[in-house]
């Protein structure tokens, strides 16, 4: 998010990634493995997501 004119704007594309990422997740079945990468409006990539162990219950 390097290069965002203010922290308004910041906000903004961080809401939008989060909404878009938690909108993808039923795509998955959250186990170990699953992963994506996250983009920006722009599509660069700006991180990923992974599982990567079981969660004892």
């Amino acid at each position: 998010m390097d290069g965002m004119a203010s922290g308004e704007d910041a906000a903004r594309e961080l809401g939008r990634i989060l909404r878009y990422w938690g909108g993808n997740l039923h795509h998955y079945d959250l186990k170990p493995g699953d992963g994506s990468a996250v983009t920006d409006s722009a599509h660069r990539e700006i991180g990923r997501w992974s599982i990567t162990a079981d969660v004892a219950s």
